[in-house]
C-alpha cells in the first residue's frame, strides 16, 4: 500500500516530469514504451552524475599535468642551479690551482735569485780579501823602499859631507841615477797603493749594496712563504676535516695513497741539501716544509677523488629515510637500514660517487636491480631498486658516471635510490661522507 510520502513524491516528479511514451510502430502492429517519472528521474540523475564524474576526473587530470609539469620545471631549474654551482665551484678549485702554481713559480725563482746573489756576494768577499791581501803587500813594499830611501838619503848625505872634506875629489856620477830610480819607483808604488786603496773602497760599497738587495730580497721571500704557508693551512685543514669526519684516518689515508704513487720528481720534489755537511738554512727549511705540504694537499686531491665524497643523484629528491635500526611494517619489529633512501621521479639519473670498478650488475634478492662499485681504501658503495643499468661487471667508472635509472624494483614500497656505503664490509652511515664532502667541494 502507498504510502501518502510516496504519493506526493510521485505527484512531484509528475510535475517535472510527466509521463511520456514512445510508440513503436511495425507494419501490422504498433506498440509504446511507457516512461514513467520515476523513470526519467533515474535517467536524468544518472546522466547528471556521469557529466559531473566526466568534469571532475578532466579537471583532477590537468591538474596533475599541470602539477607534473611544475615539479619538473622546478627539478629542471633546481638541477640547473646545481650545475651552475658545480661550474663555479670547480672554476674557483681551479683558479686556486693555479695560484698555487703560479706561487710555487714565483718560489722558485726567488730562489734562483737568491742563490745567483750569494754566489755574487761571495765573489765580492773574495775580492775583498785578495784586495787586501794586495794592500798589505802593497804597504809591506812600500814601507821597504821607504826605508832604502831613508837609507839612501843618509848615505848620500854621508857621501856628501865626505866629499865637501876631501878637495879635489871628484863626486860619484852613480849616485844621482841611484837617487832618480829611487824616486820613479816611489812614485809608482804610491801610485798602485792609492789605486788598491780605490778598489777596496769600491769593492766594499758593492758589497754593502749586495748586502743591502739580499736583505730586501729576503724580506720579499719571507712574505711569499707566509702567503704560501697560509694558503696550504688553507687548504689543508678542510680536508682533514671532512676525512675525520667521514671516519677516515688522514695519516693512514695518506700513507696508502704514497705507496701507490711513489715516483719522485718534478717541481714538488723536496729540495736537496748539500752533501759537505752544511746545516740547511732557514729558506731551505721552509721551502721544503712547503712542498712536503704540497704533495700532502696532492695526496688528499687523489683520496677524495677514491673515496665516496659525493652525492648520487644530483637532481631534486626527498631524503626518505636514514641509515641505522627502523621498524619493518610486516613483521613489526625491529631491523637494520643499512644505507640512506632518496625518493624522486621514475628514471631519475644516478651517479657514481667515486672512481672505482664495477664488481656486480644485475639482479639481488631485496635489492632488485643492483650495481655495486669497489673503491679503494676497502670501500663499496651499493644502488639498489634501480630501474635500468648502465654499467656491466669489470668496467671502471668514474666518480659522475650516470651508472643506473632510479626504480622501485626489489623489495620496494616507492621510486626511490638505495644507497649504501660499506667499509671492510661494514655498512656504515653514507651520510657521513655526503655531509663532509659539502663543505670542500
Amino acid at each position: 500500500m502507498r504510502t501518502r510520502l510516496a504519493i506526493k513524491v510521485h505527484a512531484v516528479l509528475e510535475r517535472i516530469f510527466p509521463e511520456r511514451r514512445v510508440f513503436l510502430k511495425s507494419d501490422t502492429d504498433t506498440r509504446y514504451i511507457r516512461l514513467r517519472p520515476v523513470t526519467q528521474a533515474a535517467a536524468y540523475s544518472g546522466a547528471l552524475l556521469i557529466v559531473a564524474w566526466a568534469i571532475v576526473a578532466t579537471a583532477i587530470l590537468m591538474m596533475d599535468s599541470i602539477g607534473a609539469g611544475n615539479f619538473r620545471e622546478q627539478a629542471k631549474r633546481d638541477q640547473r642551479i646545481y650545475q651552475d654551482r658545480l661550474n663555479v665551484m670547480s672554476a674557483e678549485r681551479n683558479a686556486r690551482a693555479e695560484e698555487a702554481l703560479a706561487a710555487q713559480a714565483r718560489f722558485n725563482a726567488a730562489l734562483e735569485q737568491i742563490s745567483v746573489m750569494q754566489s755574487e756576494l761571495l765573489a765580492s768577499e773574495t775580492r775583498r780579501r785578495e784586495l787586501e791581501t794586495g794592500i798589505e803587500v802593497i804597504q809591506t813594499t812600500l814601507r821597504a823602499a821607504l826605508r832604502d830611501r831613508d837609507s839612501a838619503r843618509e848615505t848620500l848625505a854621508a857621501l856628501e859631507q865626505d866629499g865637501a872634506g876631501a878637495q879635489g875629489t871628484a863626486a860619484d856620477p852613480v849616485i844621482p841615477v841611484q837617487m832618480d830610480f829611487m824616486t820613479t819607483v816611489l812614485a809608482d808604488t804610491a801610485h798602485e797603493r792609492d789605486q788598491v786603496i780605490a778598489d777596496a773602497h769600491s769593492a766594499l760599497e758593492q758589497r754593502d749594496e749586495l748586502q743591502l738587495e739580499i736583505k730586501l730580497m729576503r724580506e720579499r721571500n719571507d712574505q711569499i712563504f707566509r702567503q704560501l704557508e697560509e694558503a696550504m693551512a688553507i687548504s689543508v685543514e678542510p680536508l682533514n676535516k671532512m676525512f675525520r669526519q667521514a671516519g677516515m684516518p688522514p695519516e693512514r689515508i695518506i700513507e696508502q695513497v704514497r705507496s701507490g704513487y711513489s715516483g719522485q720528481g718534478g717541481p714538488l720534489t723536496p729540495i736537496s741539501f748539500s752533501t759537505r755537511g752544511e746545516e740547511p738554512t732557514p729558506d731551505e727549511l721552509r721551502a721544503n716544509k712547503l712542498l712536503h705540504q704540497m704533495d700532502k694537499l696532492n695526496l688528499y686531491r687523489i683520496a677524495a677523488q677514491k673515496a665516496p665524497f659525493a652525492n648520487p643523484v644530483h637532481a631534486s629528491v626527498r631524503h626518505t629515510s636514514q641509515f641505522g635500526y627502523r621498524r619493518d611494517p610486516k613483521t613489526g619489529g625491529r631491523r637494520m637500514h643499512n644505507g640512506a633512501d632518496f625518493a624522486g621521479p621514475h628514471g631519475t639519473d644516478i651517479f657514481a660517487t667515486a672512481d672505482g670498478v664495477v664488481t656486480h650488475a644485475g639482479w639481488q634478492s631485496g635489492y632488485g636491480r643492483l650495481v655495486i662499485i669497489k673503491h679503494a681504501f676497502g670501500i663499496e658503495t651499493r644502488y639498489a631498486h634501480t630501474s635500468r643499468i648502465l654499467v656491466k661487471k669489470g668496467q671502471r667508472v668514474s666518480r659522475g658516471d650516470h651508472i643506473a635509472d632510479m626504480g622501485n624494483t626489489g623489495r620496494s614500497t616507492g621510486t626511490h635510490l638505495h644507497y649504501e656505503v660499506r667499509v671492510n664490509g661494514r655498512p656504515v652511515n653514507p651520510m657521513n661522507y655526503i655531509k663532509a664532502a659539502r663543505n670542500v667541494f
